[in-house]
């Protein structure tokens, strides 16, 4: 991943050079989905590629708050949540149910800080659309109390917590609270746009007092949350 990132940043250099072949923004999208919400703040800076510069290639960073009630949390280690761990193919594996636990959080909060690698395609003047992804950052947040259930069986956790740590691995080999998600976006003027988003975020939490033993006897402590929203994001370009 590193290789890659590297190389993207020495293709965008090389680009710049020629002129100026850049731009950046600021960019608040609010975001909702089952039992939850979230914001998003971010600035990017993106590089123009290609020959019509119509390619957009740019790195950032970005605040994203998670909120909710009641969220439903499940086993996140990958070699038991899929039936396959190997990267790539794992976005592709079966889901191990039989291995999964659910952690319900009584009111999810958490704040994450991570950097961002960014895409675009600028199909008119106005019209274009992209994605972006969190690659690594830390996560602060609320602690909550939790109800694990295994079995049917249900325990209270006191000191449910974010997980702190974020980086990008691939599909359930990820770790920690990561944003990504698909645009389309609509300039309304040299300065401002708006964009219409589908958002992928994960978000984790920790037990403190209590851990689920998994069927190979692993004593687990982090629970993974997967949601599909949508929403609307304002950006201003500088």
């Amino acid at each position: 991943m590193l290789t890659v990132f590297s190389g993207l940043c020495g293709v965008c250099m090389a680009q710049q050079k020629k002129g100026n072949n850049k731009s950046q923004w600021a960019d608040l999208a609010l975001t909702a989905g089952s039992s939850q919400g979230a914001g998003v703040l971010s600035y990017v800076h993106s590089w123009k590629l290609g020959k019509k510069k119509k390619l957009g290639a740019g790195i950032g960073a970005g605040l994203t708050g998670m909120y909710g009630e009641k969220v439903d949390y499940t086993t996140a280690p990958a070699k038991l949540a899929r039936t396959n761990t190997t990267p790539f193919l794992i976005v592709f594996a079966g889901q191990n149910i039989k291995n999964w636990d659910t952690l319900t959080v009584q009111r999810p909060f958490t704040s994450s800080l991570n950097l961002t690698a960014n895409f675009d395609y600028n199909f008119s003047p106005k019209w274009s659309g992209g994605l972006n992804i969190d690659l690594i950052g830390y996560t602060f947040g609320s602690k909550s109390s939790a109800i694990l259930t295994s079995n049917g069986v249900t325990r209270t956790e006191s000191v449910a917590r974010p997980a702190a740590f974020n980086v990008l691995l691939n599909g359930d080999l990820d770790y920690g609270s990561l944003n990504s998600g698909f645009f389309g976006r609509y300039k309304i003027n040299s300065r401002l746009a708006v964009r219409a988003v589908y958002q992928f975020l994960f978000t984790e939490y920790k037990t403190t007092n209590i851990k689920q033993t998994a069927p190979d006897g692993t004593m687990v402590d982090r629970f993974r949350n997967k949601s599909n929203n949508f929403g609307a994001a304002v950006s201003y370009y500088f």
